[in-house]
């Protein structure tokens, strides 16, 4: 009953009384479990408590008592963010014993809003660089990768195995992922969205988003999501509502070249052209920045080494102890970390603050910045999750970014864009986003979302490492009913 589903749409359906949440939770757990032993997206799924739990959201809904936008809808929570009663495990085995003590913020907020948790999406280890065990749903032979950090929540939705899913971005972990399946995701501006119960890697560029597979559920999302406590960058206070992501006039965009089209490979460029010129067709200003400013050494050295140092710190005291427990890729990284000296450090942050003072200005007499998602589409090997290339330069700036899918590559792979908006600008960026969204009309499905799951191959031998394999999904009901 999901599948056909949109969040916003599912959510209106349950006000509407055509839907019961219980519907909508048992159409995810069809598909988990017609899937899930191929794509591996998800570590825990707690589906007694989200099937009790759906009851009691239907009976309030056939009472008219709605607890919020969110009510009845299943979503899913990447394995880096505490779930009270379930272990963080962060795709390591140094977690193997957590338990969460309580909801983070932004779990607690999707409650309150009445989403039903359905459970925990596979992450990289640590949020970081060895790939994880998930699949990519758009590849014909489940060999192109998902992306990461955030490649369980990515797949989830890609696949309806729930309506929408929180995941992070240090780097691009939120818009990389989100690309090469073939869905939408939001990072709003630095702090805007609490951090708290959220394993870190970097305290100058974490961010927590949603993943879902269109704008009006991303707003429908972040709205419920609360404020964090952490630094913002200049600008307004945080706005307490994040719009709801529907369209507004033609926006004014400013499409950056450059980095973003030297770096970018055909496919992409090809991709970004017709997206440009549908948006161009159907009223939007863009005007073309052939060279904005340098953005070449933003992601290396500024943001990789920024977040190394950082990353490194976080990790110090379990990395000396049990250095063998960590993925090559991660070790390699904090290694690096380990290695800069202060001063180069505060040089680097001093290097932050002068860049996001000026490129903020890009966004002069504009409503959005419009750049590729990422350089390529999703590579073919399991061996990597890509790079931040695209990415990185908007998490180091902490402005608010939203993907839109934009097509389809001749390798079969999506591709995306990006919006990029102001400081504290999130209902300004969805409304012109949603305005894009229609104008582009991405409509596709990942290819596995039709097919018949006896015609895709086993996965014996793609397993992935042992500390990072798929452990049996069940789970004691911990989805609190008050």
């Amino acid at each position: 009953m999901s599948a056909g589903w949109t969040l916003s749409e599912a959510a209106l359906a349950v006000r509407e009384g055509r839907v019961s949440p219980l519907e909508l939770v048992d159409g995810c757990l069809e598909r988990i479990d017609r899937y899930e032993d191929r794509l591996k997206a998800w570590v825990r799924v707690d589906r007694e408590g989200a099937r009790e739990l759906a009851r009691v959201r239907g009976e309030e809904a056939r009472q008219g008592q709605f607890r919020g936008p969110l009510h009845g809808v299943p979503i899913g929570i990447k394995d880096i963010i505490d779930v009270v009663g379930w272990p963080t495990k962060a795709g390591s085995l140094l977690r193997e014993g957590h338990l969460a003590p309580t909801d983070a913020p932004v779990v607690a907020g999707l409650r309150e809003a009445g989403a039903i948790i359905l459970g925990k999406t596979v992450t990289v280890e640590f949020a970081c660089f060895d790939p994880s065990p998930s699949r990519n749903p758009w590849s014909p032979t489940l060999s192109h990768t998902p992306g990461g950090s955030s490649s369980g929540s990515a797949v989830a939705v890609a696949m309806g195995m729930c309506l929408g899913a929180l995941g992070t971005q240090t780097g691009g972990s939120l818009v990389r992922p989100s690309t090469y399946c073939g869905v939408a995701t939001c990072k709003a501006t630095f702090g805007r969205v609490s951090r708290d119960g959220v394993v870190p890697v970097s305290y100058h560029f974490d961010h927590v988003g949603p993943i879902a597979r269109r704008v009006a559920d991303l707003a429908l999302m972040l709205r419920a999501l609360p404020t964090g406590s952490d630094f913002c960058p200049p600008g307004r206070a945080p706005e307490p509502a994040a719009g709801n992501g529907q369209p507004a006039r033609p926006p004014r965009l400013r499409l950056l070249g450059g980095y973003f089209h030297d770096t970018a490979d055909a496919a992409i460029r090809e991709l970004t052209a017709g997206a440009v010129d549908r948006l161009r067709q159907a009223g939007a200003q863009v005007e073309e920045v052939p060279k904005p400013m340098d953005f070449s050494t933003v992601r290396k050295p500024m943001h990789w080494t920024i977040m190394a140092v950082e990353a490194a710190a976080v990790h110090r005291a379990a990395f000396a102890e049990h250095r063998d427990a960590f993925g090559p890729m991660l070790r390699e990284f904090l290694d690096e970390g380990l290695s800069y000296s202060a001063v180069t450090y505060a040089e680097l942050l001093a290097r932050l603050r002068a860049y996001r003072r000026r490129v903020v200005r890009l966004l002069d007499g504009a409503d959005a910045l419009l750049v590729p998602s990422t350089h390529t589409t999703a590579p073919p090997t399991l061996t990597t999750t890509g790079t931040s290339e695209f990415q990185a330069p908007w998490s180091a700036a902490g402005l608010p970014v939203v993907s839109i899918p934009c097509g389809v590559a001749s390798d079969g792979m999506p591709g995306a864009v990006q919006l990029v908006g102001r400081y504290h600008g999130e209902s300004d960026l969805l409304a012109a986003a949603g305005w894009c969204e229609q104008a582009i009309g991405f409509d596709r499905l990942a290819p596995l979302w039709t097919e018949q799951a006896e015609k895709i191959p086993a996965m014996d031998g793609l397993a992935g490492p042992k500390s990072q394999r798929r452990p049996k999904i069940s789970s004691p009901a911990t989805n609190r009913l008050g």
